[in-house]
């Protein structure tokens, strides 16, 4: 199990959760599952979001802290990382696996929501987007800073031309065993250099180093070799719900070329957003765009969905009886829903630039 290591204070530091709980995937590997928001308020609309590779539920502290004032939020972390406990088995199914048990242990039966994924957690919603459980409750998704396949050999890492020489040290330098040890100045030089962008604010690079650094190596390299061997092309294609992709021009690990090519493959690519001199990291460079990307959906997919129903419900209930004046009343109402989110979309980009510029504050190290 990681060490728990985060900042403890600015906008990076993990909110406390409403509640907390343990899903049980398939092969019985437990994973640490916290909700944040009106988590007992059936009319809130629920967020699913499952972080990357290193990382853990700390590294959401921004989107859970601008989402949970009229969200429910829910945040997991995959088997190994944070408070889940290492597990053999580290493969795309088990990935997939886990997400399935995540969303049977806090989703009703039918209850849909926007499932965020950055990188790996990218790569979980790639590969559990045919199975049925998935498309019971995803209404959809955010890609960030992620791909499906070849990451070894497109990842900028190493400073090389393309080809075999840079493919063989990315591979031995992402796959590493050594301890990545302590968060020092040349540590956090060498984590901004590989996963962050040029421009990245030192309180960003802080959270994002301690959260790596909390990592378990074995838990790192089990990992790195399964990225190594990544094919999820398929998947891609079979994940046919409302999917956003968003990625940072600088992007070392996942480079703007798999963005454009997910955007290419995806059934029903809703949008491509490339963030200039953003890396890796982008949930954290960029708290508000991604926050806002996840509002934008949820006000698309599953907000004005849930006033269409209840549109149909309505019409199906006066059948037989004059309702035009019900209709006019319930398209209303879905103007109203969608129009609603994006006013708390609004006050959620406010709320962010407040806490970057208090963050900006933050001296390094905090």
């Amino acid at each position: 199990m990681s060490r728990l290591t985060h900042v403890v204070s600015g906008p990076y530091a993990p909110p406390a959760p409403a509640r907390e709980l343990t899903a049980v995937s398939a092969d019985g590997a437990r994973l640490h599952v916290e909700m944040h928001g009106p988590v007992d308020d059936p009319a809130a609309p629920t967020v699913v979001l499952a972080h990357g590779w290193t990382c853990s539920t700390a590294f959401w502290a921004a989107q859970i802290r601008l989402l949970a004032a009229d969200h429910r939020v829910i945040a997991y972390d995959q088997r190994g990382h944070g408070r889940s406990p290492a597990s053999p088995a580290c493969s795309t199914r088990a990935l997939a696996d886990d997400l399935e048990a995540v969303l049977a242990a806090t989703l009703a039966p039918g209850e849909k929501a926007v499932i965020a994924g950055h990188s790996m957690g990218g790569m979980t919603v790639m590969a559990a987007s045919a199975r049925e459980a998935f498309r019971e409750h995803a209404a959809a998704v955010l890609l960030c800073s992620t791909g499906s396949s070849r990451l070894v050999a497109r990842s900028t890492v190493v400073p090389l031309r393309a080809g075999r020489l840079r493919t063989w040290l990315t591979r031995h330098v992402l796959g590493s065993r050594a301890p990545l040890g302590p968060v020092t100045p040349l540590a956090r030089r060498v984590l901004k250099y590989g996963t962050m962008g040029p421009g990245s604010a030192p309180h960003m690079v802080e959270a994002c180093a301690r959260i790596v650094h909390a990592c378990p190596r074995t838990v790192r390299h089990a990992w790195s070799q399964v990225l190594a061997r990544l094919d999820l092309d398929h998947g891609v294609r079979e994940l046919r719900v409302p999917a956003a992709v968003v990625v940072g021009t600088a992007d070392r690990l996942t480079p703007p070329v798999h963005a454009r090519a997910l955007a290419a493959a995806l059934p029903r690519c809703t949008s491509l957003t490339e963030l200039p001199g953003l890396g890796h990291m982008t949930p954290v460079e960029a708290p508000d765009v991604v926050t806002e990307a996840i509002r934008e959906l949820v006000a698309t997919h599953l907000v004005a969905a849930r006033a269409t129903d209840v549109r149909d419900t309505s019409g199906q209930a006066d059948a037989g009886r004059p309702h035009a004046g019900n209709a006019d009343t319930a398209d209303g109402d879905v103007r109203d829903a969608v129009q609603n989110a994006h006013a708390r979309g609004a006050e959620g980009r406010q709320r962010a630039d407040g806490a970057q510029a208090a963050g900006a504050q933050i001296k390094e190290g905090a």
